[in-house]
């Protein structure tokens, strides 16, 4: 596990998975946490159990069916499996996660400790606005919050093409600094940087973690773009009850 280095409430517990210490076979060994992924659904079944155990979790997880878009959801009462990037609760005993490999998960909390949010933010996400709808579905001021910014693919390896780029610039001029040529004329993108760049425009000032490569790391990490048929891990945060 990979608990957030954030000066969180102690109400508030929150953790990321790597891919040790599951029971998952190759190729998406071994603590693959996704369900959608071709995994045997047995061994997902049995790790969701173990992270169950080992964070002592009030609740199963609510699980979204992740789209790379900007909706967000109230996991207190939005039912099972909604299609959404990013939970958010204000009540204690609900468990917001989101699954990557590659993609950036963000955590959230307000400095009360009385509300936490999940989001997955891909590129896309980031693009579409992701980070700002779940400010906004926080419903607090946004410098009383806390963001950590979990594994995701480095700066080094991620490569895109100009119409990515310029997605971002169209709307932020500054996040032409987070793109860096690469020889073929492509770019390369770091997703922390325009992720930080995104939360400080939306008023988050306070921000934690980031500088892993989950495409570099392939002993800790799942990595889509690296391997394709692979597992995904799980960022979580929740309230905990009294």
């Amino acid at each position: 596990m990979i608990y957030p280095d954030w000066p969180a409430p102690a109400t508030v517990k929150a953790a990321t998975t790597t891919r040790q210490g599951g029971l998952s076979k190759p190729p998406r060994e071994h603590f693959n946490l996704a369900g959608h992924v071709g995994d045997e659904p047995g061994a997902v079944r049995r790790n969701r159990d173990l992270l169950m155990q080992r964070l002592q979790l009030p609740a199963a997880p609510v699980w979204l069916e992740q789209v790379h878009a900007d909706a967000v959801v109230d996991i207190t009462c939005c039912g099972e499996c909604p299609s959404a990037d990013a939970g958010f609760s204000n009540q204690a005993g609900y468990v917001c996660a989101v699954l990557t490999a590659d993609c950036l998960p963000v955590l959230f909390c307000d400095r009360a400790g009385t509300r936490v949010a999940a989001a997955h933010a891909g590129w896309r996400g980031l693009a579409a606005g992701i980070l700002e709808s779940t400010v906004a579905a926080l419903d607090s001021e946004p410098a009383q919050l806390l963001a950590w910014l979990g594994p995701a693919i480095g700066p080094s390896a991620f490569e895109v093409g100009d119409e990515v780029r310029q997605a971002f610039v169209d709307r932020h001029a500054q996040t032409a600094g987070a793109f860096s040529a690469a020889p073929d004329g492509r770019w390369l993108a770091d997703l922390y940087r325009l992720a930080r760049i995104r939360l400080q425009a939306s008023g988050v000032t306070t921000v934690y973690g980031g500088g892993w490569c989950t495409f570099r790391d392939r002993e800790r990490f799942y990595s889509y773009r690296r391997d394709g048929v692979t597992g995904r891990m799980a960022s979580l945060v929740w309230l905990e009850p009294p």
